[in-house]
């Protein structure tokens, strides 16, 4: 990988059924390459080894940049895995038991908020339970009903950024005009709601 490729930043490729991600990892030492493509799944459980030559006939050079293509070219070894998300449903649990994180609001990756949503679980079910530790199951429904709707918001949100990631044709040109106007911080504030949350 070029030195460029292991500053501390995350990039963001985008294109039609597509995208592919990288950032240093180790103080630069090693890049985490993440690849994702429109596809179905076939394989007998939630992961299997990759091909690298497959991959990259999904990011064909008429329609990748050159640099893409050569991270996606580096790493000896690939590793492909399913991504699914389910509808939000309520309630997630019944008298003192209770489900968090995946197990109760699994997403798609395009906001990589699926670890930091369950943090966010755990901290309020905490609290809940401290709060009346005689009364387990009213704490955990009042857990449920204060992260339904946000994760909720979570999970629909993930779903929208892939389809804008993977749009193609003037869907994409259309998505690069809006992303260029609205660089810097118009873009950042678009999510102030989901990184600025703090535990009530």
């Amino acid at each position: 990988m070029a030195p460029s490729h292991r500053r501390p930043v995350v990039n963001l490729w985008l294109g039609r059924h597509a995208h592919l991600v990288h950032y240093p990892v180790r103080r630069g030492a090693l890049v985490n390459v993440v690849a994702i493509i429109g596809d179905s799944w076939h394989e007998p459980g939630w992961s299997a080894a990759g091909d690298r030559a497959e991959i990259l006939t999904r990011y064909p050079s008429g329609m990748w940049a050159a640099t893409a293509r050569a991270i996606l070219a580096a790493p000896q070894g690939w590793r492909k895995w399913a991504l699914y998300d389910c509808a939000p449903f309520f309630p997630w649990g019944k008298g003192p038991i209770t489900l968090l994180g995946d197990a109760a609001h699994a997403m798609l990756p395009y906001l990589a908020q699926g670890a930091a949503a369950a943090i966010e679980d755990a901290a309020v079910l905490a609290r809940e339970l401290a709060a009346s530790p005689a009364d387990p199951a009213g704490a955990m429904r009042r857990y449920e009903n204060e992260r339904i709707p946000r994760t909720t918001c979570i999970q629909r949100a993930a779903r929208r950024n892939g389809m804008i990631y993977h749009m193609g044709g003037a869907g994409a040109f259309l998505r690069a005009l809006a992303l260029v106007g609205m660089s810097g911080p118009p873009l950042l504030a678009r999510h102030d709601w989901l990184y600025g949350w703090k535990r009530a």
